[in-house]
């Protein structure tokens, strides 16, 4: 995380836009997940890590996209493969387009896909304006 962070800080100075996708194998806020307090000590939603997301957020200046534009709870990106977390949606947001505010002000909109399923992490999709 410290390598990535000084990543981040190198991206962030350079001036230019970025958006950064992935899956960062984090859920950051208690909406971000259905069961946050059985998984309080579980890697993934660990203290640390979340106040790590939330310095890249609130000290690096990066955006998490999504929550930009969606703050509806049960807002999952990966469901695990035991208990039929998918067809409960009991699940975890840990896929982010997190980007540089330049950037994260042209999002218009967002949508995780779930009409197919192709593995255990289903796309988190944020559409941009076109005159970027």
């Amino acid at each position: 995380m410290d390598l990535f962070e000084n990543w981040l800080e190198e991206r962030r100075q350079d001036g230019r836009d970025y958006i950064i996708c992935g899956d960062w194998n984090i859920a950051h806020k208690q909406i971000d997940l259905k069961n946050w307090k059985s998984n309080q000590k579980n890697s993934g939603f660990l203290p640390e890590e979340r106040e790590w997301m939330t310095k890249v957020f609130d000290e690096l200046g990066y955006v998490d996209v999504f929550r930009q534009l969606n703050q509806e709870a049960e807002q999952f990106t990966w469901w695990s493969n035991r208990g039929q977390a998918w067809a409960k949606n009991v699940g975890w947001r840990l896929d982010y387009q997190v980007a540089s505010p330049g950037i994260a002000e042209k999002a218009i909109a967002t949508s995780i896909f779930k009409e197919q399923r192709f593995s255990d992490h289903a796309p988190l999709i944020v559409e941009y304006e076109k005159n970027l």
